[in-house]
């Protein structure tokens, strides 16, 4: 961490503050949705759909505006103000429809600030070190997620307050993000020019250029957002298996505090042996905790299961992002905005689908689905990537 440059550092703490509020709301959304306002499992698949589309249309447009470096601070703090003014009106919310358009807004504020703050992590940083940069991002990104459901779990156990007044409370966090998030960008625009990355090989395509494939890359990623399951039917199924609501915030807690440990760990093997071979580790990993899931019947394996789905993260998200930087070319922004883009929209599909699957048939069927089709992709990746893995 020492080696990293002082705005990488900075943008983690944002991270982690940033998702401490959103994790005090986030994972008492089914709960909120299902029991206080009446939705059910699609409106729950929608939920996170919906949220990803907008975001994926959003980041791709950001991520276009960000290869103009002068324009990368501004959206990023824009984007955090979106999600800091919208997140607390969730409390007074009376349908699961006005929840679901604002958890929309919300991932708007996030479209608009990531591509943008993935380029100028980037940017900042040295080629051989993309990999712990990201780690070290998501990692604290992952423990603002413990702090927040902890926070929260403490003030509904001790009646402190109700669920409304627990999502209105998160505004406090997000007041901290924006002050935070300003000395960031000012620290990176006065750095801007003096540390830079090394050329990667070949510039990542926009997806509306038919003349030219998407990279293998990309598209492997892609189906794997398309086919995993969203987190609130994870989060439903847990509550279905027998798991509290209470518990759920605890449960939530500790699933970032693996996703936060591995993802140090994923950054540092994306460094080692390459970020393909290290998501690939993470999509068996995926595979696997599905397959549990479906056959899952008993409190505890759910609670093991969803601690084990903490690697998947810690195993993928760095090294995509270390991937997509190298294929980004000079337009880091345009590459993170494409990559961000791809997989909102395939995350939408897969939301509503899986959804469907689990409300109109089972939660077994669902979560068998998505472990076969992880397989598939697992079996696949080594037999189409070759030029990529050769290239690490």
């Amino acid at each position: 961490m020492s080696r990293l440059p002082r705005p990488v550092k900075l943008f983690g703490f944002v991270s982690l503050l940033n998702d401490f509020a959103s994790e005090m709301i986030y994972p008492l959304l089914p709960a909120f949705v299902t029991g206080v306002l009446g939705g059910g499992a699609v409106s729950l698949g929608a939920l996170d759909g919906a949220a990803d589309f907008a975001a994926a249309v959003v980041k791709y447009r950001a991520g276009r505006l960000s290869d103009q470096r002068s324009r990368r601070g501004p959206l990023i703090i824009f984007g955090y103000l979106v999600a800091v003014l919208v997140r607390p009106v969730i409390a007074l919310t009376g349908a699961a429809w006005q929840v679901i358009g604002l958890r929309v807004t919300d991932r708007i504020g996030k479209g608009i600030r990531t591509p943008p703050r993935d380029a100028l992590i980037a940017d900042v940083t040295p080629a051989e070190l993309h990999g712990r940069a990201f780690g070290l991002q998501r990692g604290l990104d992952h423990a603002g997620a413990i702090l927040g459901p902890l926070v929260a779990w403490w003030l509904l156990s001790t009646n402190a307050l109700d669920v409304r007044g627990v999502i209105a409370a998160s505004v406090v966090p997000g007041v901290l993000v924006l002050l935070l998030a300003i000395w960031a960008v000012g620290d990176v625009g006065r750095r801007q020019g003096t540390e830079g990355v090394d050329a990667p090989r070949e510039p990542l395509p926009s997806p509306t250029v038919p003349s030219r494939p998407l990279p293998p890359a990309l598209l492997a990623i892609s189906a794997f957002y398309l086919l995993r399951m969203p987190e609130t039917l994870i989060l439903l199924r847990t509550q279905e298996i027998g798991v509290s609501v209470a518990s759920v915030l605890l449960l939530w807690a500790a699933l970032h505090v693996v996703r936060s440990s591995t993802s140090f760990v994923g950054g540092a093997l994306s460094d080692r042996i390459g970020p393909s071979r290290t998501m690939w580790l993470g999509w068996i990993c995926y595979a696997a905790i599905a397959m549990g899931f479906a056959l899952a019947e008993k409190p505890l394996e759910a609670w093991v299961l969803f601690l084990a789905f903490g690697l998947v993260a810690g195993l993928t998200e760095s090294p995509e992002r270390a991937l997509v930087s190298r294929l980004a070319g000079g337009k880091q922004g345009t590459g993170f905005g494409t990559y961000h883009g791809a997989t909102g929209l395939a995350a939408l599909a897969g939301g509503v689908l899986l959804g469907f699957l689990y409300q109109s048939h089972s939660a077994g069927l669902s979560f068998l689905v998505s472990a076969a089709a992880a397989t598939a992709l697992i079996v696949l990746w080594p037999l189409v990537s070759r030029s990529t893995l050769q290239a690490e």
